[in-house]
């Protein structure tokens, strides 16, 4: 699908055994246009379809900005009326379904601004990491903006009820530290090394055996269901799957031979 890019895009690039998503509208710090958002699931789904990829690393362009949320200068046009606001809203939640329950690993790099719908973006993703000069905020108390029930739900998911609580109703703006202690983000980097630690940190993922990496990722998102609806014979089906692979032999004989396994996802 092509992209006004007057409107910003999604990029999507593959690199060895790790996707990278870029939210791409460094004018508007990486704000999520109307068309961004349609355009995240198609990206997201490219590179789960990918054989080549073991995890999904998503940023923003630039240096400024993972993503400062909705691009709110659309909203006259794009949210004019309960109609319009109601497709909005199925664009938005079909962009954060497909990056929540991404068959493979997904990963969040944010430097600079991480606000409102890029907050919501980074929450979707299984791993955050930050530079040092990132900053936080749900800024939708301050907006008179209402907040969907997904939206709250997820920061609930992720960081408490407590902790979700005081994002919301402040609508305060949290540095690097404050978002590491709360949970939204598991390390802070350097500014200066940010790029080439953030590399680091996908590779520690990307080198290991892609059967149980799928399999970890299916465990998460069967997790998150209600109890009643977990399907348990496919889970075990996955497990059996890494047990009975050429990739579990290869881990079996790195660690005798004290060396990197060289895995294949078979």
């Amino acid at each position: 699908m092509g992209a006004d890019f007057s409107i910003g895009t999604i990029g999507l690039a593959v690199e060895g055994a790790l996707a990278t998503i870029t939210l791409d509208q460094p004018a508007r710090h990486n704000a999520m246009s109307l068309a961004m958002w349609r355009e995240l699931p198609e990206r997201v789904e490219a590179a789960v379809a990918d054989e080549r990829v073991r995890a999904i690393l998503v940023t923003g362009a630039g240096e400024r900005a993972f993503c400062a949320g909705a691009d709110i200068s659309e909203f006259g046009e794009n949210r004019s009326g309960p109609d319009a606001a109601a497709a909005y809203d199925r664009a938005v939640h079909a962009a954060i379904d497909a990056l929540r329950t991404a068959a493979k690993p997904t990963i969040a790099a944010i430097r600079g601004i991480c606000f409102g719908g890029g907050l919501e973006i980074a929450l979707c993703c299984d791993l955050r990491i930050a530079s040092a000069g990132a900053r936080f905020r749900l800024p939708a108390a301050r907006l008179g903006l209402g907040y969907a029930y997904e939206g709250v739900a997820l920061l609930a998911d992720r960081l408490g009820a407590g902790a979700a609580a005081e994002i919301l109703f402040t609508a305060a703006i949290l540095d690097a530290e404050e978002a590491r202690r709360a949970g939204i983000v598991g390390r802070v980097f350097a500014e200066e090394s940010f790029a080439s630690d953030a590399a680091a940190y996908a590779a520690s993922v990307t080198r290991n055996a892609p059967l149980v990496l799928k399999a970890l990722k299916l465990g998460l998102l069967e997790h998150a269901k209600p109890a009643g609806e977990r399907d348990f014979a496919l889970l075990q089906a996955a497990v059996s799957a890494c047990s009975a692979s050429e990739d579990y032999r290869e881990g079996q004989a790195a660690f005798r031979e004290r060396r990197e396994p060289r895995f294949t996802g078979r």
